[in-house]
Formats: C-alpha cells, structure tokens, sequence
C-alpha cells in the first residue's frame, strides 16, 4: 500500500514472483507486464492512490501462504471525481530467496456508490 500510495511501481513489481497471476473480475487473468503496462499508463496520467486494507486471515504454509484481505481503494485522476471500489481478496504468497513474494491475487473489488446528498 505504500509503495501503491507513493506511486512506487518499481517498489510494487519487485513484490512479486516472475509469474505471478492476477484475477479481476471482467478481465482475463494477467501477469506481470500487463500490470507493469497498466502502472506505466497510470503514472502518466498522473493517478493518485489512497486506500485502507484489513487483513482478515493469514495461513503460512512452509514457502507458501495466503491472505484473506478487506480492502477499499480511492483513485483520484486530476479534474474527476474520485473512483472507490472496495471488496475482499485473496492473495497467495510463495517464498523465493528468503522473501514473500505475490504468487495469484484474485481482487474481487466492486465501484462502491457514492452516498446521495442530504442522504
């Protein structure tokens, strides 16, 4: 989340394993360059990040483990109204040269409606 929030994407890249694999609803699964690609694109249009996480569970597994997170998201684009999504994930870490690294993350975060005025 750091690393996201200081839009680090060297940082966020080297926490995860060469082959890594991301689930996102709507979307075919994709790796590590196609997330390199959509970081790069973000990072031009000058995309800022916030968000809170709550991890739920943690199993550790010899060199594997995973998480169960509660996670909410803001991102902000100059001159538009901030984008917030928010769900759960499950993210499955293997340990490679004595570091945790992500494995698979299936990010199953859903646009959360901004509330009504005077609601």
């Amino acid at each position: 989340m750091t690393a996201t929030k200081a839009g680090d994407s060297k940082a966020v890249l080297e926490l995860m394993t060469e082959d890594v694999v991301f689930l996102v609803s709507g979307q075919e699964p994709f790796g590590k360059s196609a997330f390199a690609e959509a970081s790069k694109a973000q990072s031009g249009a000058s995309v800022e990040f916030d968000g809170e996480s709550e991890i739920l569970e943690v199993k550790v597994l010899g060199d594997w483990a995973y998480t169960l997170t509660k996670l909410r998201v803001t991102s902000t684009q100059p001159g538009k109204k901030p984008m917030v999504r928010s769900g759960h994930t499950l993210t499955v870490l293997r340990k490679n040269a004595g570091k945790w690294r992500i494995s698979r993350d299936a990010n199953l975060l859903v646009p959360v409606s901004a509330p009504e005025v005077g609601a």
